[in-house]
């Protein structure tokens, strides 16, 4: 009966005892040649949590990110199932080549790392990385990132002022100073409206016409357009 009783104690103990933090320090470079990185999010979340599903529609915030990149509406996703997150850590864009190191604490009940940013110059192209599950054994981690399509808005080459906002289309901006003018747009419609991995811009070599605005011998890339490397202390 004492060793009932002395057992009974320790998991009264275990089960109110406060979670561990995970302490990571995390890296996210630009595989890119002229496409440039909007503001991070970085969000540690329980494994019932996500905010994007490839193959699945694209939620309302997923899309304030893809278009314009904003990530505001995310990280208050992610905080109201009392996730970690860490939001625009490059302070600004992220160049092409460029890398970003920071500092992640996390809840170890928040065992899945999700990151999300858009991609300049691209309607709804972001950066994508679902729900990975985090490694817990000291050492440093290696990942690969690809882009994504929001599947909400049609690729039309466009660069606009004011398209950032949801439902406007076109490309807020392009990063670099090496897009064209004039384009009479790639397309007006999008095939698929489900989240799914990026065709790649195509632009064209005419910077005072053509179809689109983007620079073909710019801002084309190949999956994967980033390198996640994860360090567990």
């Amino acid at each position: 009966m004492k060793n009932k009783h002395l057992a009974l104690l320790a998991l009264g103990v275990l089960a109110s005892a406060p979670a561990m933090a995970q302490d990571l320090d995390i890296k996210l470079t630009n595989l890119t040649h002229g496409i440039y990185f909007t503001p991070i999010l970085s969000a540690a979340h329980d494994v019932n949590t996500h905010l994007f599903m490839a193959g699945s529609a694209a939620s309302s915030n997923l899309q304030m990110m893809a278009e314009g990149g904003n990530i505001s509406g995310l990280s208050s996703d992610v905080q109201a199932v009392s996730g970690d997150v860490v939001e625009n850590p490059a302070d600004g864009l992220l160049a092409p080549g460029a890398s970003v190191s920071f500092n992640m604490m996390t809840n170890n009940s928040n065992t899945q790392l999700t990151l999300v940013t858009m991609l300049l110059p691209t309607n709804d192209g972001f950066v994508g990385l679902d729900s990975l599950e985090l490694p817990t054994v000291a050492g440093t981690y290696t990942y690969y990132l690809n882009a994504y399509d929001a599947g909400t808005e049609a690729n039309n080459e466009i660069v606009l002022d004011g398209s950032g906002a949801t439902g406007v289309l076109g490309i807020p901006a392009a990063p670099g100073g090496n897009a064209g003018t004039g384009g009479g747009g790639l397309t007006a419609t999008e095939s698929n409206t489900t989240v799914h991995i990026h065709r790649g811009n195509l632009g064209d070599g005419d910077l005072n016409g053509g179809a689109s605005d983007l620079n073909n011998g710019v801002h084309r890339w190949l999956n994967p357009v980033a390198q996640l490397v994860i360090t567990v202390n």
